[in-house]
């Protein structure tokens, strides 16, 4: 029977030049391998793939503060770091959003996209894993989607990149590997249908103790 991903999507974040270095391939050498391999999996099975990017002006009017102090910022119009890097590239169809700052849901747009397309549960991937990927991770996660953050196919300095992921999921975020994406896909589409059918008769009392959140049953 044909896996229904309908209700899913592929958040690529910031897969650009400005966030990979010769030191970061050192730290994650199978990352391109990875992302390349993840994209043709999600576009073979009919994951649908979001690109979400930072864009900023050369004239620094959408600037952060910090950065204007700076005098510098990463994904400025022009520049060959602002690009895809060539395994990430978007192909004909697939969405691309532009934002300002570390969260993609800042640009409005990427929600309405994904509310217009009934969609229920981001896959999130890409750089950095401790900034743009936690946080546009969380912002889906508050607005009401299930989340999962696809861990090989995310990368930034080891520490960090270990310390999100073990600390934030699974109360914020589930973790997966590119390789388990198809088997989770009943798993993750029964969580769906308890999300929906969810209601006060599922209401039980807090622990103290207890990692919020969890989508594992504690009993």
């Amino acid at each position: 029977m044909k896996r229904d991903w309908s209700p899913f999507v592929l958040l690529l974040v910031d897969v650009v030049g400005d966030f990979w270095s010769s030191q970061a391939e050192k730290d994650h050498p199978h990352f391109s391998e990875n992302v390349a391999a993840l994209l043709y999996l999600c576009r073979s099975e009919g994951i649908e793939v979001v690109h979400v990017r930072n864009r900023y002006s050369t004239d620094m009017s959408n600037w952060m503060a910090a950065w204007k102090l700076w005098g510098r910022s990463p994904g400025v119009v022009g520049t060959e770091g602002a690009e895809s890097l060539p395994f990430a590239r978007e192909t004909s169809g697939e969405a691309v959003f532009y934002k300002q700052g570390y969260d993609g849901f800042l640009n409005p747009a990427l929600r309405e996209h994904l509310d217009q397309r009934g969609k229920r549960f981001c896959l999130t991937a890409g750089l950095l894993t401790g900034t743009c990927v936690l946080l546009t991770t969380a912002s889906a996660a508050q607005r009401g989607y299930l989340t999962a953050v696809v861990e090989d196919c995310s990368a930034d300095r080891p520490e960090s990149h270990s310390a999100t992921l073990d600390y934030y999921a699974p109360w914020m975020f589930q973790r997966v590997r590119a390789s388990e994406v198809i088997r989770s896909h009943d798993k993750w589409a029964d969580e769906i249908k308890r999300l929906e059918e969810a209601g006060p008769d599922d209401v039980r009392p807090w622990s103290n103790g207890q990692q919020p959140g969890r989508i594992e049953d504690p009993d």
